[in-house]
């Protein structure tokens, strides 16, 4: 199975820090956010991983330039001389992924989630995305989907937040093939939640999404 991550983002709300350093380049108990992505991948034996980049693009391929040797890695860079969002950036990727499901990971994010589980055949039963979804955070109050019995959807009550983890069908990009055309994932994902197509479940663990420079001090915080 191959990864995407999505490291193309420029971090506007953790400025001043990202004037000079990409988003998944800050450092985190030592190492880049990105690297941890790498290292739990590869972990898991998922050594075949594409990466978006954009905003100081160039300092995040030349980090990881020797990432086989350093890291177990092979990485495939899918760079876009203006960042196309978390939909864009997959679709033109797609060449880069073939046609099986992969793993997504945000590049903002952190969890202690075990790689390993999205492994299982999560994606059975005509499934065409599974998201890992968290409780909803104090920035997130209101959520984003609800969850009922193993389904992701759209009800009243959204108890869940997306974790920026998942496993999503390249066959979902279908209607979406622009090279070039800035859109959201969830411009995608909508149409298969209301099908009742994607899959989901809650975590519990450990997870941050790196999205502030309060939030990236808590990462910090916990993890050194």
């Amino acid at each position: 199975m191959k990864a995407m991550i999505l490291a193309a983002g420029r971090g506007e709300r953790l400025r001043p820090l990202t004037d000079s350093i990409p988003k998944p380049m800050l450092q985190v108990a030592g190492k880049p956010l990105l690297e941890h992505h790498l290292l739990r991948l590869a972990a898991a034996g998922v050594t075949d991983i594409v990466i978006n980049t954009s905003w100081l693009a160039e300092q995040i391929e030349e980090y990881f330039s020797d990432c086989e040797k350093r890291l177990g890695v092979t990485i495939s860079w899918s760079r876009e001389v203006m960042a196309l969002e978390t939909g864009g950036g997959i679709a033109r990727a797609l060449p880069l992924l073939g046609d099986e499901p992969f793993i997504l990971l945000n590049g903002d994010v952190w969890s202690d989630y075990p790689l390993t589980d999205l492994l299982d055949n999560k994606l059975s039963d005509g499934l065409d995305a599974w998201l890992l979804l968290v409780g909803n955070p104090t920035h997130n109050p209101h959520g984003d989907f609800a969850l009922q019995a193993g389904r992701v959807n759209y009800a009243e009550d959204h108890a869940a937040t997306f974790s920026g983890i998942s496993l999503i069908r390249p066959a979902l990009f279908t209607n979406h093939l622009e090279r070039d055309c800035a859109f959201p994932l969830r411009d995608i994902l909508r149409p298969a939640i209301v099908a009742g197509r994607v899959g989901g479940e809650i975590y519990t663990g450990s997870w941050c999404d790196v999205g502030t420079l309060e939030r990236y001090e808590q990462l910090k915080a916990l993890l050194e």
